[in-house]
């Protein structure tokens, strides 16, 4: 990590966050259960056991901060099949291909590395 990196970094976590709300999820408690099991015996789970929640608000959860006009009712958390399966994927790395020299991959890092040498240079103009 570069001087300049831990610096922004630092900026990061000293930065105000407002608080977030729903952050309860259902899936950590039942993940430690299903680990507990397996590990004190070796019958297989349920078939009937009820699938892990993907998103960190139940069900009829008030989502606040998402209406921002007036007059208008309050926007609700739906149930977890009711959205698009793609949602779910979005905050998983993205898997760069390591396909030797000159090829995809490179050209991905090579542009990420160019674009954090500007800002980094930019951050130091500001000082």
């Amino acid at each position: 990590m570069s001087f300049v990196q831990a610096v922004r970094h630092q900026l990061r976590l000293n930065a105000f966050c407002a608080p977030r709300r729903c952050l309860a999820s259902q899936s950590a408690p039942a993940a430690a259960a299903a680990k507990h099991d397996a590990s004190a015996g070796s019958h297989p789970p349920k078939a009937d056991a009820p699938a892990l929640a993907k998103s960190s608000c139940t069900e009829n959860t008030v989502l606040v901060g998402v209406n921002y006009l007036k007059g208008q009712p309050e926007v609700l958390a739906l149930a977890d099949d009711a959205y698009p399966p793609w949602l779910w994927t979005l905050l998983q790395p993205k898997e760069i291909p390591d396909d030797g020299p000159g090829g995809k991959g490179e050209k991905i890092r090579l542009r990420k590395a160019n674009r954090q040498r500007i800002r980094d240079q930019n951050f130091m103009k500001t000082q």
